[in-house]
């Protein structure tokens, strides 16, 4: 539950093994006092993956106190119950609380108030049609939704910084409560808090959800300044 370095909480973080932006963007959201210990899985299978269980299983000897899926599954029919449902399910059996990406982007737009939403992807538009549909059965009216079309998993990693400010500027021009941004391994957390200053709109990006819920199911609710309102508590 904790140790020396980590005297308040030791979060578990789980991620697909190709994603390499979860782990350090996570750390830019850590408090003090706080440590990230994290696990990768395989994507894959009817269950989403095959060793998720497993691997899971394996962080649980460091003993954290809450558990963060850095997953969404918006981009598949269903995608966003059956997450859930592998979660609950982990959560059961593992005794702790389990967040995932998908559920607490939701969360996090319910917190602010957001009804109408603008959708940043890194996916191209026949994907996005089943993420539209995945929020709006959340109960979110979808006005729009735009995708960075990345050619692959890996290549979401890749995405340019200054492709995501456009996309996120073109977005807030709709009439939008606020921006959600879907797909863990596009690089958004660190511009937060630029796009939110240039856009006027809230930007709920999904790492930056699932470690925000997390860390209130830890007990953990400081305010973390520069990554936008919801984690500035505002």
């Amino acid at each position: 539950m904790s140790d020396t370095l980590a005297p308040r909480a030791i979060i578990g973080v789980m991620t697909p093994a190709m994603n390499t932006v979860v782990q350090p963007e996570l750390e830019l959201l850590r408090p003090d006092g706080v440590t990230n210990q994290m696990q990768r899985f395989q994507l894959g299978g009817d269950r989403l993956s095959e060793d998720l269980f497993e691997e899971a299983h394996k962080l649980m000897d460091c003993r954290p106190r809450a558990l963060a899926v850095g997953l969404t599954t918006d981009a598949g029919p269903g995608g966003v119950d059956k997450l859930a449902g592998v979660c609950a399910e982990l959560q059961s059996e593992l005794g702790i609380p389990v967040c995932n990406a998908s559920i607490a982007t939701q969360e996090a737009l319910r917190h602010i108030g957001a009804e109408r939403i603008a959708v940043m992807t890194p996916f191209n538009a026949e994907i996005d049609r089943h993420v539209r549909d995945n929020i709006a059965s959340g109960g979110f009216d979808v006005v729009t939704i735009r995708g960075t079309e990345a050619a692959s998993l890996p290549a979401i990693c890749e995405t340019p910084l200054d492709q995501i400010l456009q996309l996120a500027h073109e977005l807030a021009e709709s009439d939008c409560d606020a921006i959600a941004q879907i797909g863990t391994a596009l690089p958004v957390v660190g511009l937060i808090g630029r796009i939110e200053r240039e856009t006027g709109k809230p930007l709920i990006a999904c790492n930056a959800a699932v470690y925000w819920q997390t860390l209130r199911a830890a007990g953990i609710d400081d305010p973390i300044t520069g990554f936008g309102q919801l984690l500035a508590g505002r």
